[in-house]
């Protein structure tokens, strides 16, 4: 069973990636941080290395894909209220991000999507299972 993981994300602009999550209110770390390349603190043990797209090309021979036109993740995370998810997705908008589908609830379940400056897909949740729906 792993312990951590580490997402490895193409960016255009490391430096207005960096700008841009920072408002967000993520943190990196400086020993994993150069100038291609930073390593975004999402949880305890989640981390988004976000790589240049050079620097991402010498992990894989093959094409990287444009996340404007194509997904190919959507990356969760949780939040620990439905304010927080509403509060992150709005620090999003007012620093350049998007959403890209409407807020849902499904009762036990609530989340708000976004895509960050390089078209990644982030989706926002807050589960209460206590509410799960009884099978």
């Amino acid at each position: 069973m792993a312990n951590q993981i580490f997402v490895n994300l193409p960016v255009a602009n490391l430096q207005k990636s960096i700008e841009f999550f920072t408002q967000v209110g993520f943190t990196f770390n400086p020993q994993f941080t150069d100038d291609k390349s930073t390593c975004m603190i999402i949880g305890e043990n989640i981390f988004a290395m976000l790589l240049v797209r050079e620097r991402f090309q010498d992990f894989t021979k093959k094409e990287i894909s444009d996340a404007h036109k194509t997904t190919e993740v959507l990356l969760a995370i949780d939040a620990p209220s439905r304010e927080a998810v509403d509060d992150m997705v709005r620090k999003v908008v007012a620093a350049g991000g998007v959403t890209y589908m409407n807020p849902q609830d499904h009762g036990w379940m609530y989340q708000h999507s976004f895509a960050d400056l390089d078209g990644h897909q982030w989706e926002v949740c807050f589960m209460d299972e206590s509410l799960l729906p009884k099978e």
